[in-house]
């Protein structure tokens, strides 16, 4: 009989207490926490063997991750990682025979803009070269301990509008955007965050205000809050910048947002790669119970209770979309659901939930400080407000940007310092290949045609026409590859990273993916035929259009966009124009064969 005291909530937590302590989780371990949450064994297996960050075999005393995002690769991680293999002895995804150092290879880290970079027992150490390696390896065989000698990863805030049109990166006092709770009821506020036309910042770009809405009518004992710090698509370190410089604007957001809501639980579910950050989030989050402005009975024109807390994530990139976060909240493999229930109906434990990203969040109490009026000047008609950027790769001044909407992605580029650009990952690898004929398009949600299909429009010139009026909605980053920069291996990159973090659980995502990857080695290595080329396009519409989460629907959209924007480049590697000998043709074969013939009867004549 199932029983209803325990709470699967807390499994991630026990699993983190106990890797920690062993750098693994064991057999014995996972018998023991399988009975304490009376599950199976095999269903605990499946939990675990899920998230990147939890090992089963020893992973080593010092746990160390590099980083092998297209960024990393370009800024001298082969050589880093030389210097590590050297200096430990061992190769990479293996463990020293005294294990002490374990090397091993993870996705992006939040840090694109201080590559080549790693992660040692989930403390951060940026701007690595081989001399910084050696150094680091040496203090730790002398016992220093890893936090003594991390890095504290930079903010690098490039730019800022003037002050009085800029959201996030200004000053900001502690406790004032909470004033606004004795200012307004929760339905008033909801209806200032829907007049804001604020959408979601992680991609999505749902009405915040809409959503808010849809939760508070749904009657429930009981609603949830759930802060997305899920970071996870490469090149984004938005949200990190955020927590490290402003985390009071998120709290002071979520705060308001469960008052508007009627929430009385948050979390922020903190990717792994962010775990140097917990230990200051939560003496803030202390800071704010003190204050009476968490717990209970919390002063407002409605009084009311809430509190936060922290959850940890255990790495998974699927799990940044919602329904796959709450499963994993739920202490399930982190799976996406069907939509037959959206979170605000049904979300955490069954109840209804509203789950933001950090940076929507953080924009509320800024939005309200500031006065609706103001807000509405910055930006665009339909995109109001600013917009952060992720900007790295190519350029002389990688870092945060903090933009208004409706800036020109040419002039943005300007801005950053990039020269020669050939091509640039706009939103990641689930966003768009750029190429200069996408550089007259304003950044901004104007003129949205949804999911275009590259294949509709006849040529690069058809194309340039009809999209040069259509925004680019910016999740937040921006990879920028110059003149120099090989195509094919940054879309191989990008098509490992999507095998690796396909969950599985949609058969056209996981084999899908699978084959467009193998469809990438054929074409690099001269072997591609045009018709590779079409069955790309093919299996791309059965991927987005069968997959449940955003990571199907958007795994094929860099290459597709490739292919369509940079023909000089596929067309030069398939084999009708290299002297691969692709494969056996009869009649080639058969030609020549009445002239042969006759040649040896005339011989032997």
């Amino acid at each position: 009989m199932l029983n209803n005291n325990i709470d699967r909530s807390k499994l991630m937590d026990v699993l983190w207490k106990v890797h920690r302590k062993k750098r693994h989780i064991g057999h014995d371990d996972i018998s023991k926490i399988a009975n304490q949450f009376e599950m199976s064994r095999m269903e605990l297996e499946g939990v675990v063997t899920f998230y990147h960050f939890y090992h089963r075999i020893p992973s080593g005393k010092c746990t160390i991750y590099l980083n092998d995002s297209i960024v990393s690769e370009l800024s001298g991680r082969k050589e880093v990682l030389e210097a590590f293999e050297d200096a430990l002895g061992i190769k990479l995804g293996q463990v020293t025979a005294d294990g002490r150092f374990g090397l091993f290879k993870t996705p992006c880290i939040g840090l694109s803009d201080q590559e080549p970079s790693c992660l040692i027992n989930l403390k951060p150490f940026t701007n690595l070269t081989p001399e910084k390696v050696y150094k680091i390896i040496d203090r730790l065989k002398e016992g220093d301990k890893i936090r003594e000698i991390c890095d504290e990863p930079e903010t690098n805030i490039r730019y800022t509008p003037e002050e009085d049109r800029t959201v996030f990166f200004k000053p900001y006092t502690r406790f004032s955007g909470l004033s606004n709770l004795h200012r307004y009821s929760p339905e008033e506020i909801i209806e200032l965050v829907r007049e804001s036309k604020l959408t979601g910042r992680g991609g999505a770009f749902f009405p915040t205000g809409l959503k808010w809405q849809f939760c508070r009518q749904n009657e429930a004992d009981i609603r949830y809050l759930i802060c997305n710090a899920d970071e996870g698509e490469p090149g984004t370190f938005k949200d990190r910048v955020l927590l490290q410089k402003y985390p009071e604007t998120l709290i002071e957001g979520m705060i308001l947002a469960g008052y508007a809501i009627g929430a009385s639980v948050g979390a922020i579910y903190l990717r792994a790669e962010y775990m140097y950050l917990k230990k200051r989030l939560e003496a803030l989050l202390q800071d704010y119970r003190n204050n009476g402005c968490l717990g209970k009975d919390i002063k407002a024109k409605q009084a009311f209770d809430f509190d936060i807390y922290i959850h940890m994530g255990a790495g998974a990139y699927v799990c940044g979309e919602e329904t796959a976060l709450i499963h994993s909240m739920e202490g399930k493999r982190g799976e996406p659901s069907t939509k037959e229930y959206f979170p605000v109906e049904k979300g955490f434990k069954g109840k209804p939930t509203v789950v933001n990203n950090v940076e929507t969040l953080c924009a509320v109490p800024r939005i309200l400080n500031m006065g609706l009026s103001k807000y509405l000047e910055l930006g665009t008609e339909l995109t109001p407000g600013t917009k952060l950027l992720s900007v790295s790769g190519d350029c002389e001044r990688p870092g945060l940007y903090e933009i208004e909407w409706g800036m020109k992605l040419r002039d943005f580029l300007k801005l950053v310092g990039a020269k020669n650009t050939k091509f640039a990952l706009f939103n990641g690898y689930a966003g768009e290949c750029l190429s200069p004929i996408d550089f007259d398009r304003d950044i901004s949600g104007e003129n949205m045609i949804g999911d275009h299909e590259l294949f509709q429009f006849k040529d690069r010139d058809h194309y340039s026409a009809r999209m040069s009026g259509v925004g680019l909605r910016a999740g937040g980053s921006v990879m920028i590859f110059n003149e120099e920069r090989d195509v094919l291996g940054t879309l191989k990159n990008v098509a490992d990273f999507f095998v690796h973090e396909s969950c599985g659980i949609c058969v056209p995502c996981r084999t899908g993916n699978f084959l467009l990857n193998k469809k990438i080695d054929r074409i690099k290595l001269g072997h591609g035929e045009e018709k590779d080329l079409q069955e790309i396009k093919e299996w791309s519409k059965i991927i987005k259009t069968t997959s449940r989460c955003g990571l199907g629907k958007a795994s094929s959209n860099a290459l597709n966009d490739a292919i369509f924007k940079f023909p000089e480049v596929f067309g030069t590697v398939l084999s009708e124009n290299t002297d691969f000998n692709k494969a056996f043709n009869l009649k080639d074969a058969t030609d020549h064969y009445d002239q042969i013939i006759n040649e040896m009867t005339a011989d032997y004549e």
